[in-house]
């Protein structure tokens, strides 16, 4: 390639066709392609860099925690999990019918791991995501209240096809946090399709925002067009624990085993002090 062809290529900002210009030229002469055969492929090259690109500024402006996907999940821990039901939802189906989802179970069960890996999914479909925090929404609400630019930090949270809105119920919310989750969702209600985790029920809502009616309007609309998925089980995190022993009622059996463990152990200087003590 000469460095006028580069400098032409750079200038039109085709730079996926700059990196495999070479080996297409050579595969054209060997396999005496034409010259609409060879256009196809140089511009095959391109949109696929593009496309790579696409995704991966979209991945960064997701924000999310981690990057998941469904195949990384442990669907064998916790059989209650629907996995058809899941991977509908990575279909992004609900996306275009702007429909609602609301997961709700304990801390541990996976529920940040499907929803970042469904928002993954919607990203690979087309779709423009954003994962944020309950405490990261209200931070930044906050945030820009103080500098009276809450209208910017709003449309942050209107434009995304999917907002997915998790941690919910982890503690209590300062004060107005209702009025602006409230304000996400009601100007998102039927237009964007929004996601949401929480460890906490429903009927908890109130106290956790500090604000029953606000509350009341938010699961009054969000609920609205949404899919409930409820999960239970055991945490993930300590699967690998081990159960602590039970004692028996009497205490018998452990003094029993204390001195027989007392016996096979060695006397050292240490011990002696400690016993001493």
């Amino acid at each position: 390639m000469n460095d006028t062809l580069r400098h032409a290529l750079k200038k039109l900002r085709l730079s996926g066709l700059i990196e495999s210009l070479e080996v297409r030229l050579q595969e054209a002469a060997s396999h005496s392609l034409n010259h609409a055969e060879f256009l196809e492929l140089v511009l095959q090259d391109e949109l696929v860099v593009r496309s790579d690109r696409l995704l991966q500024r979209r991945v960064k402006t997701a924000g999310f925690r981690d990057l998941k996907t469904l195949d990384a999940f442990d669907w064998a821990f916790n059989p209650s999990i629907k996995k058809k039901l899941v991977f509908d939802l990575a279909t992004a189906r609900f996306i275009r019918e702007a429909r609602d989802v609301l997961w709700l179970g304990p801390p541990g069960l996976g529920k940040s791991h499907l929803v970042q890996a469904i928002g993954y999914h919607a990203i690979k479909a087309g779709f423009v995501v954003l994962y944020r925090s309950i405490f990261d929404v209200v931070r930044d609400f906050l945030h820009d209240e103080a500098l009276g630019t809450e209208d910017k930090v709003l449309a942050k949270y209107l434009k995304p096809d999917l907002l997915i809105i998790d941690d919910m119920g982890m503690k209590q919310l300062p004060k107005r946090s209702g009025e602006y989750l409230f304000e996400i969702v009601m100007r998102r209600y039927e237009t964007r399709s929004t996601m949401m985790t929480s460890n906490r029920p429903l009927e908890d809502w109130g106290k956790l925002l500090g604000d029953v009616p606000a509350a009341t309007a938010i699961l009054d609309r969000f609920l609205h067009h949404a899919e409930i998925i409820q999960i239970t089980g055991k945490s993930y995190r300590l699967r690998n624990h081990a159960q602590p022993e039970r004692e028996p009622e009497n205490g018998v059996g452990s003094a029993k085993a204390q001195r027989g463990s007392d016996k096979s152990k060695p006397a050292t200087a240490e011990g002696g002090a400690h016993d001493a003590k």
